[in-house]
């Protein structure tokens, strides 16, 4: 059947539909060998995926059966199945040979079997071998047998007296057909042979043989042929071959062959020892009868010697820096043949730091034709070739093996042109930096390569108080831990020298650089720490209770003494009294409003802000800020004069001061707010303000001043500081508002006796004119 044919309805025989074949990844497993059939999961059918031959696969079995199992997966299961091959006699009966040959001699009796070779049919059943047929003769009958195996064995039966010189062959043919359908069939030639009597001696097609060889024919060699005929047949007719008398050492020399009559060389001639060969040989049937024939072999001269090479002296081991010219090898070439045939001529390869000299008669001098360089070269073998002049030439080689000592005449080189290596900060004393390597092409002692340190000094301290290097390996180690904010290089240099004489040595440069490590929490420059107890307020910011969201508060300012992410800092609010209502900046430490301040919100509000690394693992530090909620500077005043009257907490009176020094510095803003309302509806006015404006301020848009009586002000980023002094106690408070410039906190003023320093002329709300510098 061909490929693709229908076998079974596996799905059907299953119970299974096809979708749930299907998504179930049904499959016929293979087993490693021949696969006969595949499942097809379009309709669920088992179908033939290679044909099926069954006599390839089951042989002359009766019954022919193909196993496989199908799996399917979601769940898992298997079954087994069986395909029967049913046979169909697509083969013919054949015999081994298309023709045979049978020999009876014309004195077999009648009656006498002789068994014929049996046909073979690969098929079963009525498909294989069912009988035999011969076309008729009046000599001989067919007999077919059956066997106990049940094979039928063909057998032939002599009917009647041979005569050879009546009819000397018979042809038969034998026929083996089957019984399937179309019936088929096949055929040999059988044919019989009639063998005569022995009455005929063996006959020479010549008396004498000649034959000329060359003296260098190889071992093993046809020399002739010869041929004796007898007329009679069959077994009398059958001759063999004999030397007849020939010496003993021809025999060893020469073989002949009994049955075809060829003679062989059995080992090498020697023109100089023995030129002429003269054999009998003899031809024998078997009835007895014989004759004779003489064999002459003659052999030609040839030039079959090799010139022979032989070494005199020679130095197997020369140095490298050997001098041009030196002998390093004296031998002699002899040749036993004459006169062309024994002129000899000698070379070596070109391509060798040698030449070749002859000295006298036959002996020659291998020297040194170029430099050494063992590094190069380390051995050589030098082949010499002499050939002689015959025709065709002969020649023979001889190697002489030469060993290139090795001399100091290479330093050594370091694997890599420069060395780099990480090392991280605090490492421990004897951490294992890098190891350098250093190759010697030389040998031996020559590539002994030992290190050392250069000298070089680190932060004034030597060198070799803070690295050293193995000089065996080239490890370089760290002797002491490092700092990388103290020493963030170090650069050095390593020498690599041989055990030569004289040393030869080379330098590298190693660059060690040191790696930060997260060792450095965040310092927190503003606000500045809280001081003692009882000494004041540090890091008081204000925020007026009608501030919008998003409006800037304060700035967390800290730095760290690390290096790349380590130094990276970020920004969070760990703590506050209202968590909902300040954020800070993750990048940049900015404390600002995150809704509206409703009525219900304390007054004053604790921040803790913590600054973290990026290190791993990350270190941080915290800040506290203290902002006070006013609408007005009344408000601000009462809340810090509350708190600072609160049980335990001295200095009353300076608080006192330091409220009318914050009422006075609010009137002044508000002042400023009014006037700025002002100046936008009198837009010509700023023109001129601004033209009077001195020259340090004329960079600044006018959208940061206002002017009044010719004072400006800037309103977007303004700072006061307060001292006021009072039983030798100084309170600060820091005032904010608008917003803050992103830089550091400017530098302290000197600490002097807080006192108003007249500035201008403004009006505040009650129609009073206030004028003064808080400082």
């Amino acid at each position: 059947m061909p490929k693709g044919s229908f076998v079974g309805d596996v799905a059907k025989d299953l119970g299974l539909d096809l979708p749930a074949l299907r998504d179930r990844g049904a499959f016929v497993v293979d087993k490693g060998r021949t696969q006969y059939f595949f499942l097809d999961l379009q309709n669920g059918h088992l179908s033939i995926k290679e044909r099926v031959d069954r006599e390839e696969i089951c042989a002359a079995a009766a019954t022919c059966v193909i196993n496989f199992e199908i799996l399917v997966k979601n769940p898992m299961k298997l079954y087994k199945g069986e395909v029967q091959v049913q046979d169909i006699n697509d083969n013919s009966p054949s015999f081994p040979e298309r023709k045979s040959v049978l020999e009876i001699s014309e004195y077999t009796p009648p009656g006498t079997r002789f068994p014929l070779e049996k046909a073979q049919d690969p098929d079963i059943g009525v498909n294989s071998l069912q009988n035999y047929e011969c076309s008729e003769t009046h000599y001989f009958t067919l007999d077919v047998k059956n066997g106990d195996d049940g094979v039928k064995y063909p057998e032939l039966i002599l009917q009647r007296s041979l005569d050879r010189e009546e009819q000397a062959a018979h042809n038969l043919t034998l026929t083996a057909t089957d019984n399937g359908s179309p019936m088929k069939s096949g055929s040999t030639t059988i044919q019989i042979i009639v063998l005569d009597g022995n009455d005929n001696a063996p006959e020479f097609t010549q008396s004498v043989y000649k034959v000329t060889v060359r003296e260098d024919m190889a071992v093993g060699s046809r020399v002739l042929q010869v041929t004796a005929t007898d007329r009679d047949e069959g077994p009398n007719a059958e001759v063999k071959y004999s030397f007849f008398k020939i010496p003993e050492e021809f025999d060893k020399t020469f073989k002949l062959d009994p049955e075809s009559g060829e003679i062989e060389i059995k080992e090498k001639l020697n023109f100089e020892e023995q030129t002429f060969y003269e054999l009998h040989v003899q031809a024998r049937d078997a009835g007895g009868l014989s004759s004779h024939s003489k064999v002459l072999i003659k052999v030609a001269d040839v030039n079959n010697h090799i010139p022979e090479i032989v070494i005199t002296s020679v130095f197997s081991s020369v140095p490298e820096d050997t001098a041009l010219g030196t002998v390093i090898a004296i031998f002699n070439v002899q040749d036993r043949d004459s006169g062309a045939n024994g002129e000899v001529r000698c070379s070596i390869a070109e391509r060798l730091p040698f030449r070749l000299e002859k000295t006298f008669d036959n002996y020659y001098s291998v020297v040194t034709a170029e430099e050494l360089d063992r590094e190069k070269v380390s051995e050589y073998n030098v082949t010499v070739r002499a050939a002689d002049g015959g025709s065709p030439s002969l020649w023979s080689s001889a190697v002489l093996a030469l060993r290139v000592l090795d001399v100091n005449d290479n330093a050594p080189v370091f694997a890599e042109a420069r060395y780099s290596a990480r090392l991280p900060e605090n490492n421990a004393a004897g951490a294992l930096v890098l190891t350098v390597r250093a190759a010697d092409a030389d040998w031996g002692q020559n590539a002994r390569v030992r290190y050392r340190l250069s000298e070089g000094r680190v932060r004034g301290a030597p060198l070799s108080s803070y690295v050293s290097v193995q000089a065996e390996t080239g490890a370089l180690y760290a002797l002491r831990s490092f700092d990388y904010e103290e020493v963030r290089e170090v650069g050095l240099w390593v020498r690599a020298e041989d055990g030569g004489a004289p040393a030869l040595s080379s330098n590298v440069s190693v660059r060690l650089v040191i790696v930060d490590e997260n060792d450095n929490a965040p310092q927190v420059l503003y606000p500045p720490p809280a001081p003692a107890p009882g000494a004041g307020w540090a890091g008081v910011e204000l925020a007026p209770r009608s501030a919008e969201p998003g409006a800037l508060v304060a700035k967390v300012v800290a730095v760290d003494a690390d290096a790349g992410q380590n130094a990276w800092l970020s920004y969070e609010l760990a703590k506050a009294t209202e968590p909902g209502l300040f954020r800070v900046g993750l990048h940049s430490g900015e404390v600002r409003t995150a809704r509206f301040p409703l009525a219900r919100d304390a007054a004053r509000q604790s921040l803790v802000v913590v600054v973290k690394d990026h290190g791993r693992p990350a270190l941080s530090a915290t800040a506290t800020l203290t902002v006070v909620l006013a609408e007005s500077v009344a408000e601000l005043l009462s809340e810090l004069g509350s708190a600072a009257a609160a049980p335990g907490e001295p200095a009353g009176s300076l608080t006192r001061w330091l409220v009318v020094a914050v009422a006075a510095v609010s009137c002044l803003f508000l002042a400023f707010l009014l006037l700025l309302l002002a100046l936008r509806l009198r837009r010509w006015r700023r023109s001129q303000l601004l033209a009077a404006g001195s020259g340090a301020l004329r960079g600044v848009p006018a959208s940061h001043f206002v002017g009044i009586d010719g004072v400006r002000a800037f309103l977007h980023s303004y700072s006061h500081e307060v001292s006021l002094t009072a039983d030798s106690r100084k309170s600060q408070l820091r005032l904010s508002g608008g917003s803050c410039c992103d830089t550091l906190p400017a530098r302290a003023p000197a600490e002097v006796p807080g006192h108003l320093i007249p500035t201008g002329d403004h009006v505040d709300e009650n129609g009073r004119q206030v004028s003064f510098q808080v400082r």
